[in-house]
């Protein structure tokens, strides 16, 4: 947000970067799920993308979602890009080419983040559809090149598109026809937080394969099951990617904070204005060496914006982010909450999934990263595919959500939202085949009844 500037204490030592992610350990019965997920906009009448203003454009969306909600907008300079729930954490926001974003509220359980989507969904439509407003849950829009789709006036953005185009193939791809959905969890301690990490960084190509969701660009199979996955591996490689040094003997949050430090930096936030200081180190900013801002030193909120500006497949701030999935349905964006759930939340279950992965060498790990966008379940792997460490992943998982024994009205345990996982183990078809299979059968080639179909 380019608003008011809240005061944030300057960075004094080391200890202030660390702190800046350690603060977030809390004991387990604190530990909450947090999904954040983004959708497609688009009208049908005609079949087209969504500009930002006009009546029936996306700043019409967010104001009308304001009326209901009650919640309060924030904004750059005069135009709204997003709303924020004050009672309690969570919010609206825009992303470049308008993909609409429920960053949820942190939830106790599987049951609490189902609802939450429902209820937003349930929102979301009803003040869209007066709008023409539609949403796509796909990895990447099926239909229109960057070029075709209206830029959200979000001075963030402004800086970094110009500098995507400088330092990898698709990385304007990734800003304006991707979407994923995101899952965020906690840990105790830095020794949780690193075996977390681990798992979750050499399970996250695990997590594409299933949720496999964008087979489509331009009109066309683009030849990937996880074109967004594919994206990823063309767009900026410096902030990107499986972070090998992860694996490495004493890693903690230092290690991390130091990767950070080498990853060059977007913006600076200043008087409610967005500084452009793209390709510049936050080392020189520590000496107050910044070109842009000579003599000045860093606060803590300069820190934490600038971990917020690394991608890798699990991004590491005051808990972790599972970046590996394509957005799908409803179901979908709560199985991959309860997939990552039973995975780590469950002591056992956390070892098993260690015991699982922890003989992989960093090779290992950047082959499936590769490979996975194109082969799906099917990337060959340890002499058979990756579908059989799915298959073990999902069970895992699933054995996990039976031991935290959560229960909705009902008496059904967390288990129930495996559902739409449990159904790619026993077809071995992750959702892009299943698209796929239309396309080449009964669509005839016509990417655009998938607009009907994966409308959420």
């Amino acid at each position: 947000m380019a608003g008011a500037d809240t005061f944030s204490p300057p960075i004094e030592s080391r200890a202030d970067l660390i702190e800046a992610m350690s603060r977030g350990a809390k004991p387990a019965s604190e530990w909450r799920i947090g999904t954040e997920h983004e959708k497609h906009v688009f009208h049908t009448d005609p079949l087209r993308p969504v500009t930002y203003e006009g009546p029936q454009g996306v700043r019409a969306l967010l104001e009308g979602m304001e009326r209901e909600t009650g919640w309060h907008p924030f904004h750059d300079g005069e135009n709204p890009i997003g709303l924020r729930n004050k009672e309690i954490a969570g919010g609206i926001s825009l992303e470049p080419g308008g993909q609409f974003e429920l960053s949820g509220a942190p939830q106790e359980t599987l049951h609490g983040t189902a609802a939450e989507l429902s209820e937003h969904m349930r929102v979301a439509k009803k003040v869209a559809a007066p709008l023409d407003i539609h949403f796509l849950g796909l990895g990447v829009t099926p239909l229109w090149a960057v070029n075709d789709i209206p830029a959200m006036p979000k001075s963030r953005y402004g800086i970094m598109t110009p500098y995507m185009d400088k330092v990898g193939s698709l990385g304007t791809s990734m800003m304006y026809r991707s979407c994923t959905v995101q899952t965020n969890l906690d840990f105790s301690d830095e020794a949780d937080m690193v075996k977390k990490l681990r798992v979750s960084l050499a399970l996250q190509p695990v997590a594409t394969a299933l949720f496999a969701n964008s087979p489509f660009a331009d009109g066309r199979d683009t030849g990937y099951l996880s074109f967004r996955s594919h994206i990823w591996l063309n767009t900026d490689a410096e902030r990107t990617g499986m972070l090998p040094f992860v694996f490495e003997n004493g890693f903690g949050f230092e290690h991390y904070a130091d990767h950070a430090l080498d990853v060059p930096m977007y913006f600076v936030i200043r008087n409610g204005q967005y500084v452009n200081v793209a390709g510049e180190s936050f080392r020189a900013f520590l000496k107050g060496e910044l070109p842009q801002l000579p003599g000045e030193k860093p606060t803590i909120k300069d820190w934490e914006d600038h971990l917020s500006t690394l991608f890798p497949e699990v991004r590491l701030k005051q808990f972790l982010e599972m970046r590996g999935a394509d957005m799908g349905d409803e179901a979908h964006v709560t199985a991959l909450s309860a997939f990552w759930t039973g995975l780590l939340y469950d002591d056992v279950s956390l070892e098993a999934a260690w015991e699982l992965v922890r003989n992989w060498s960093d090779e290992d790990r950047e082959y499936l990263r590769q490979d996975v966008p194109r082969l799906g379940l099917a990337t060959p792997f340890d002499r058979s595919s990756i579908f059989d460490i799915a298959a073990q992943a999902v069970g895992i998982a699933e054995a996990g959500l039976v031991r935290r024994a959560r229960l909705n009205e009902k008496g059904e345990d967390e288990t129930i939202y495996l559902a739409p996982l449990e159904e790619t183990i026993r077809t071995g078809k992750a959702p892009a085949e299943r698209w796929l299979e239309r396309y080449r059968g009964e669509w005839n080639g016509d990417v655009t009844r998938i607009f009907d179909e994966a409308e959420m």
